[in-house]
């Protein structure tokens, strides 16, 4: 008995790694390709240029990125319950390169580990769009090339934040979750609560995502013992959650109160651009395509005057096209495959950002940083409509010129406005 024990549990740990990890050779390609492009990007930004980590500058060097202040202290409990114990573990490890000095190396290895947590992403991409939809190759490697030019992804491979290891969370989250419905198993207490705590515990509104595919396990709501099973795991995560919170806030949950509600004032002030540019520009937009960018005058407490860079609202028309057609994509894909739980799910996590940022208009002037909570739905949906078509060779064929086009489009734009950010960084951050 104890040796079944044994092999069944090497096997789910096997298992674990295989979903977390590259499991095939085009996966470990894709890996090191990943990891490589951007880790040449990220090098450079690293070693030339104060940007990524200057401890004179507090905030918003760059896009709003927090970077000393998420990398020094997790960043306010408010928003990021538990993070100060992820970036207390990502500091030490890099003071270990640095010999404790915040210096090049450092900011080397900050920049090198969100590098490994974006390709591991766009990894999982991968495995979504083969393993859970189903996908020719040729699609799916286009749809991951097409998500690896977004905004996001070539942000966040060179900026220790949170939104750069909750996109990881989150999209691993929802391949496990959708290996588990298509198995049509429940997903176990330990990983719920895992889920919770690494994605909650990052930025405490994702928790809410973490339960959503339970609203899918099979007859959950029709059997009486399973659905008391659910609400039994879901107490187990929630309470693991809660304690760890408390602990971390002294168990004083008045100032969490009180905190959120003085964040909520903060970010929710409504700004002179119209709130429809700002929901396209920034919240859609922004997180995949670059608009031009606006200068600020900064200084810290301490009277040192920096330059901070933001993103402006689009000036092109081409910019809000490009936007307007891949929303029509996604819906398109919702309409098409409205009664697959896989679309449901990726939808209604969606919808989660849509009301806290579009409709409660928290951080709408900055979402275009927020990406990492909710882009990834835009490949996973495109890769649900090619799907919903695979019997129509037609379609596929107009999907997928389509798609060409937008990435072609979508590269040379962001390249052309990343060498605008590096004018920025060689005028002032070298």
């Amino acid at each position: 008995m104890p040796k079944i024990i044994t092999l069944n549990l090497k096997q789910k740990f096997t298992d674990f790694l295989k979903s977390v990890f590259p499991a095939t050779k085009f996966e470990i390609f894709l890996f090191i390709l990943f990891l490589i492009a951007y880790g040449i990007l990220g090098t450079v930004i690293a070693l030339n240029y104060r940007i990524v980590f200057d401890d004179r500058i507090p905030w918003d060097a760059y896009f709003s990125f927090d970077n000393r202040a998420i990398v020094m202290t997790g960043g306010g409990f408010e928003r990021h319950p538990l993070a100060n114990y992820y970036f207390g573990w990502i500091r030490e490890f890099s003071f270990l390169f640095s010999n404790g000095k915040k210096d090049e190396v450092f900011r080397l290895v900050l920049v090198w580990c969100s590098n490994v947590a974006v390709s591991l992403s766009l990894v999982q991409i991968y495995k979504y769009l083969k393993n859970i939809i189903t996908l020719p190759k040729k699609i799916s490697v286009l749809i991951v090339f097409f998500f690896s030019f977004f905004t996001t992804p070539i942000l966040l491979s060179f900026t220790p934040e949170t939104y750069t290891y909750t996109l990881f969370f989150l999209v691993l989250f929802n391949y496990y979750a959708a290996l588990k419905l298509r198995k049509e198993e429940k997903m176990p207490a330990v990983a719920m609560t895992l889920a919770a705590v690494s994605i909650g515990g990052l930025t405490i509104t994702n928790i809410v995502k973490v339960y959503i595919p339970l609203l899918f396990e099979k007859n959950v709501f029709q059997n009486w013992r399973k659905f008391g099973n659910l609400f039994f795991r879901v107490l187990i995560s929630v309470s693991v959650f809660v304690l760890l919170f408390l602990y971390r806030l002294d168990f004083k949950f008045l100032n969490f109160l009180n905190k959120s509600g003085q964040q909520y004032e903060k970010f929710s002030t409504p700004k002179a651009t119209p709130l429809w540019d700002m929901i396209a520009s920034w919240f859609f937009g922004g997180n995949m395509l670059f608009s031009s960018f606006a200068l600020r005058d900064y200084h810290s407490l301490k009277g040192f005057q920096f330059k901070a860079l933001f993103m402006d609202v689009y000036s092109s028309v081409i910019s809000y096209v490009f936007v307007g057609l891949i929303l029509i994509l996604i819906l398109w894909s919702f309409a098409r495959n409205f009664k697959n739980k896989f679309v449901q799910i990726l939808m209604i996590s969606f919808l989660v950002d849509i009301v806290i940022h579009c409709i409660l208009k928290f951080g709408l002037h900055t979402s275009y940083i927020y990406g990492g909570h909710f882009i990834f739905v835009v490949p996973l949906m495109l890769g649900w409509l090619f799907y919903g078509y695979k019997d129509s060779p037609k379609t596929i064929s107009f999907l997928y010129v389509t798609v060409s086009i937008l990435f072609f489009y979508l590269a040379m734009n962001n390249i052309f406005r990343m060498v605008e950010f590096f004018d920025f960084l060689e005028k002032y951050y070298t």
